[in-house]
């Protein structure tokens, strides 16, 4: 597993990478691709549309099953990427390249983790 120790986790398995104007990148772990499997569908929001710390923003198909992807931060949708909808299998290959949404105009953000404790938290998953 690989842990970049550039971002922030949360508990529910999303990344988050903050830049210098403020503004944040989210997707999904390296865990989290490889508890759900090979990724066939990606739901993801409009640009413009409100995310909310905590709550979903996305969801994700695998394989699997259907998974929500929860938001780290509040704030406003500035950027998709649009890769993913026609290629959702970046998550499994590359899933700290492949972000789902850059958000701005944060004002909130959830319970993160650094790389060590996220690392020490799945480890007891």
């Amino acid at each position: 597993m690989n842990f970049p120790k550039n971002l922030m986790y949360t508990k529910t398995h999303e990344w988050v990478l903050f830049a210098e104007d403020g503004s944040a990148a989210v997707g999904i772990t390296d865990y989290a691709q490889d508890q759900l499997g090979d990724l066939v569908f990606v739901n993801l929001p409009e640009k413009g549309d409100p995310v909310t710390a905590g709550e979903s923003f996305a969801d994700v198909e695998s394989v699997k099953a259907v998974s929500d992807v929860l938001s780290p931060v509040t704030g406003e949708v500035a950027e998709i990427n649009e890769l993913l909808a026609d290629e959702p299998q970046r998550m499994n290959q590359a899933p700290y390249d492949s972000w789902f949404v850059k958000v701005q105009n944060i004002t909130d953000r959830a319970e993160l983790m650094d790389a060590e404790a996220y690392q020490a938290y799945t480890a007891s998953c």
